[in-house]
């Protein structure tokens, strides 16, 4: 068991070490596809900081995209998103281009057109990333004349996407009923500063207080009591300003935004070794829920969606974020709870996660603050 919990922190310090070097939002691109006078009009918008992967945007390799760089790398750009990103029987062509601010960060954004225009919204071969980034995935809006407007998830591991407004004999990957509801635990899963900020909270919910420090309870309610409280207050809150976020209500930058949820991380764990909070984590991680639920926004807010699609994707989506968060907590808490009895717990990982906790904390937070790159990950 003592070896099983040295394993333990080290997947607790590895995972705060990848946390600290990946941004928390997951990898998106944006599509919209319509049927205009003149044919089929395809815009497409892929992160610079995604493109710089297959294309080493960055020549120079200072981690800062400047203005000529990219204007050197425009050929480059245009020739990989018409290689992966292609419409059945439809030849495509650059008409425009240009780069959009989004939350997140700059993109390219590429409007492609076609002459053909088929009576339906026809497939889509869609790999952008697929040999880099298994987890990218682009989010695709058809509006096709009279038809209802269609949202669909590609995933690049199966390039050919159904987004035709009506049946008709063409391969079918996954249609869009259920789409931001695996968006919404892909984006739990792979968002490292959310997942560690909940493992700060969890680390201590196995073990109590004393004066004789940390004691491991008695039995299964008494970790459970304060996991649930815990994982119900998160919920709440970010689900509040997730959906006030995505609908536009309350607007915050992501230059605050993020950096803020650097520090909660930080505070999080300063407070398994520190009491900081004094019985009142449960209102603090509703509070610190509100600022998560601004970093969950920007994938829905990007869409511009109509109000009855907007409502059906936020509702799939949530509902995906906590099923992944379940999904986590349920792992980690039987996890924990196993190992309780350890007499090195309180050291290994609750003092160990948390001190690797606050020093990606305060990397991650000098990185948003400052705009730059203290750790890379290959």
């Amino acid at each position: 068991m003592q070896n099983l919990l040295r394993t333990f922190a080290a997947v607790l310090l590895a995972l705060g070490l990848h946390a600290g070097a990946l941004a928390h939002k997951a990898s998106d691109a944006y599509l919209q596809m319509q049927r205009g006078d003149a044919g089929l009009s395809l815009r497409v918008d892929v992160a610079l900081r995604d493109l710089d992967l297959p294309l080493d945007l960055d020549a120079d390799a200072d981690a800062r995209l400047t203005w000529a760089e990219v204007q050197a790398a425009w050929p480059a750009i245009e020739a990989y998103v018409l290689t992966h990103v292609q419409v059945q029987d439809c030849a495509l062509r650059v008409q425009a281009r240009g780069l959009e601010r989004r939350s997140d960060g700059a993109y390219a954004a590429l409007h492609l057109v076609s002459d053909c225009a088929p009576d339906a919204a026809p497939p889509l071969r869609y790999t952008l990333l697929r040999d880099i980034d298994p987890t990218h995935r682009g989010l695709l809006k058809v509006e096709w004349g009279l038809a209802p407007l269609r949202l669909t998830v590609l995933d690049p591991t199966q390039p050919v996407q159904w987004v035709a407004a009506s049946p008709q004999p063409a391969p079918v990957a996954s249609p869009a009923a259920t789409a931001f509801l695996a968006e919404g635990v892909r984006h739990i899963v792979t968002g490292y500063d959310h997942v560690l900020f909940l493992m700060c909270l969890l680390l201590p919910c196995v073990m109590r207080r004393s004066p004789r420090g940390w004691q491991p309870v008695d039995g299964l309610a008494q970790a459970l009591l304060p996991a649930a409280s815990i994982v119900t207050a998160f919920t709440v809150a970010h689900s509040i300003t997730l959906a006030l976020a995505a609908l536009q209500w309350v607007a915050l930058p992501p230059s605050f935004i993020e950096p803020a949820i650097a520090a909660t991380i930080v505070l999080a764990a300063l407070d398994n070794l520190v009491p900081l909070f004094r019985g009142r984590r449960g209102l603090v991680t509703f509070i610190f829920g509100l600022i998560h639920g601004f970093g969950f926004a920007g994938v829905l807010g990007e869409l511009e969606l109509p109000a009855n699609q907007f409502a059906w994707a936020l509702l799939q989506f949530n509902v995906g974020l906590e099923l992944g968060q379940l999904a986590i907590v349920g792992v980690a808490a039987g996890a924990l709870f196993a190992l309780r009895r350890q007499p090195r717990y309180p050291t290994w990982a609750i003092r160990g996660g948390s001190l690797a906790a606050i020093v990606m904390g305060v990397l991650w937070f000098v990185e948003r603050t400052a705009d730059v790159s203290l750790l890379t990950w290959q």
